[in-house]
C-alpha cells in the first residue's frame, strides 16, 4: 500500500548532519585561566619563620648575654626557671627588662611536637624579639 500522505521532499532530503563543536576556543579559554592565575598567585612565603643556623655550644657554655628557651615534652624553661606558653610572654618581658641584648636562643628537646615549638616562636616574636637562634642539645 503506497504512503500517500507522506511529505517528499523529507524522503528525498540527507540526513542532516549535527554541528561539530571546535575545541579551539576551549584550549584558548583554558590557556587564558591558566596564565591568568600563574600571574596572579604568588608563590612567596605567607608566613615565614627566620631562624639563624643551628649553633652548637660549648659543653655547659651558652651565651651570657642571650636568653636560653629549653623546651620539653613535659615544659620549658627560661634561663633555668620553669615556665609556661601562657606565663612565657611575661617573662621573656621581665627577663628583657634587665638586659640589654635582645637576642634568644631556643633549644629543643627530643620529643617536642611541631606546633608547640611554633607556639614559642610566635610568642617571642610577639614579645618583639627579632634575634632568634635555634641551637641543639649539648653532646
Amino acid at each position: 500500500m503506497p504512503i500517500s500522505n507522506t511529505n517528499p521532499q523529507l524522503l528525498a532530503s540527507p540526513r542532516q548532519r549535527r554541528a561539530l563543536v571546535g575545541l579551539t576556543p576551549l584550549i584558548d579559554v583554558v590557556f587564558i585561566l591558566l596564565i591568568f592565575f600563574m600571574l596572579a598567585s604568588s608563590f612567596l612565603t605567607w608566613r615565614a619563620i627566620d631562624l639563624n643556623a643551628p649553633v652548637r655550644t660549648a659543653a655547659g657554655v651558652a651565651d651570657n648575654a642571650a636568653l636560653l628557651i629549653e623546651i620539653s615534652p613535659d615544659g620549658m624553661q627560661l634561663d633555668g626557671a620553669n615556665t609556661s606558653l601562657p606565663t612565657l610572654f611575661d617573662d621573656l618581658s621581665d627577663a628583657l627588662a634587665e638586659r640589654s641584648e635582645r637576642q634568644v636562643l631556643i633549644q629543643p628537646g627530643e620529643g617536642v611536637p611541631l606546633q608547640q615549638f611554633v607556639l614559642v616562636l610566635d610568642t617571642v616574636k610577639a614579645a618583639g624579639i627579632d634575634d632568634i637562634q635555634l641551637v641543639t642539645a649539648n653532646e
